[in-house]
């Protein structure tokens, strides 16, 4: 059944085991997060801390959370979430608006990313992500809303101007492109008219220019990206030094923990350009092969989509899937100074507690459609 049209609501009957294969690719990555996060942080947590097993600690706690809620999320019927999908979209707004209250967002260089609650930290953001894809699985699927322009389109179009201008406030643009790329794949899944899609393609431009060319350090971040060897030491720091990290890897690595970037040249190792430490120590055949486990999540996630038994389930599959694929993209794209550098973590690999935890709860979404899907 294509999105948009008119549909027979109905509950699936549970036919089907779960699709064992991005269960295992998704947990295959996080293991190598674990052991790649030890890895990149340990001399950082050593001299700062005191502690080396600081970050790999706290990520196996999360990973433990993350699989919990995996397997709630796979044995909770998906339909079910789409009664549910204004309250969700209202609760994730509704905490990005908290988490610029003074006082209550945290963030290093004065930004207001997380909320502090004493024992951990939540970032809305990520909650947001996969609240998107749901509230576009809902509002899409039902029937003429994907191709029509004010039912469909300017509903959308006001949405992710809401959350990219909240999330922009943060300030996180990676983020907030990572929403924007899934949005447009959520439409195009949807059968959304290809006017309008290219419509919105050319208005996001100014957009886009305005987000970069508003605040200095944006703006010499995408400078430094087109010749990061005009300032080595300040805005190219970064991007020269994820390259010599993947360039001293070479085709097998220097050997796990044998990296020499960590050492406090290449910044943010353990989360943003975790890619590159793994491309040093474990050389081409290493990211290739966390590439390729993220081409297979994306080939059997996209299948989910196309098998699943009714609009609904097609597109929050495609939006969950999408959201994770872009993401990764876009880190592999920044690390290996591709697009400009912005902030964002490589899914299930990267440091960080709430997307790993969200990542998976919409991995387990994407095993309960998998239960329902067609032969």
């Amino acid at each position: 059944m294509r999105p948009g049209q008119r549909e027979r609501v109905r509950r699936p009957r549970k036919a089907n085991p779960p699709d064992f294969g991005i269960m295992i690719s998704v947990m295959s990555l996080v293991g190598v997060g674990l052991v790649m996060i030890f890895s990149a942080s340990t001399t950082k947590t050593f001299v700062n801390i005191g502690d080396p097993y600081y970050y790999l600690k706290r990520q196996a706690l999360w990973s433990v959370l993350g699989v919990a809620g995996m397997l709630v999320a796979a044995n909770f019927d998906y339909w079910r979430l789409r009664p549910m999908a204004k309250f969700i979209l209202g609760v994730s707004i509704f905490l990005l608006l908290v988490v610029l209250i003074p006082g209550v967002g945290q963030g290093p260089s004065g930004t207001k990313r997380w909320i502090d609650f004493g024992f951990t930290r939540f970032q809305p953001s990520e909650l947001q992500k996969l609240a998107l894809c749901i509230f576009l699985a809902y509002l899409l699927s039902q029937p003429g809303r994907s191709r029509s322009f004010r039912f469909g389109i300017v509903p959308v179009v006001a949405l992710a101007g809401v959350v990219f201008g909240l999330i922009l406030l943060q300030p996180d643009l990676g983020t907030a492109v990572a929403c924007g790329l899934t949005i447009a794949a959520v439409l195009f899944v949807a059968g959304a008219n290809l006017w309008h899609l290219a419509g919105l393609a050319i208005a996001s431009v100014p957009v886009m220019y305005f987000a970069i060319f508003s605040a200095e350090y944006r703006r010499q971040r995408f400078l430094a990206f087109l010749n990061p060897w005009a300032d080595p030491l300040d805005t190219g720091f970064h991007i020269i030094q994820s390259l010599y990290a993947l360039g001293s890897g070479g085709l097998f690595g220097l050997g796990l923990g044998e990296g020499r970037q960590k050492f406090f040249y290449l910044p943010e190792q353990h989360t943003d350009f975790i890619f590159a430490v793994i491309g040093e120590e474990l050389g081409f055949i290493g990211t290739a092969a966390v590439v390729a486990l993220f081409a297979f999540l994306a080939w059997r996630g996209y299948r989910i989509a196309v098998r699943a038994p009714d609009a609904f389930g097609c597109l929050l599959a495609a939006g969950i899937t999408s959201m994770i694929v872009l993401q990764a993209a876009v880190n592999v794209g920044v690390v290996t100074a591709s697009i400009p550098v912005t902030g964002i973590p490589l899914p299930f690999v990267s440091f960080g507690g709430s997307s790993l935890l969200f990542s998976m709860t919409g991995v387990g979404i994407l095993l309960n459609i998998s239960r329902h899907q067609a032969a």
